[in-house]
């Protein structure tokens, strides 16, 4: 599955369970706190959980969950960038452009 694909199954899936419907600042809200799942996915790869009611992963596991909570962040990213029909090719040449500019 390419990028397109791949952004327009999130458009459908999300579609079909109403989660595109909500106010965009609910998705903003959404996209921080997925944000601060990575944070800690990337937490506990690097330094681990020292809580006594945290569970201790095996680095796959830990490996397993930050890749999970990356596809949260890019599922939540992607539902933005749809509702203002923004493609993803768009955004990683706009990206790239934008940096090869500014650091050439």
């Amino acid at each position: 599955m390419d990028i397109t694909d791949f952004q327009e199954w999130v458009k459908q899936y999300y579609q079909d369970r109403g989660w595109s419907d909500l106010d965009i600042f609910i998705r903003i809200g959404f996209l921080a706190e997925e944000t601060g799942e990575v944070a800690r996915a990337i937490r506990a790869l690097e330094i681990g959980r020292d809580r006594p009611d945290e569970s201790r992963g095996s680095f796959e596991e830990n490996k397993s969950q930050l890749t999970e909570e990356l596809g949260d962040v890019l599922g939540n990213l992607i539902v933005i960038a749809n509702k203002y029909d923004i493609s993803l090719e768009e955004i990683f040449h706009c990206h790239k452009k934008k940096l090869a500019q500014r650091y050439s």
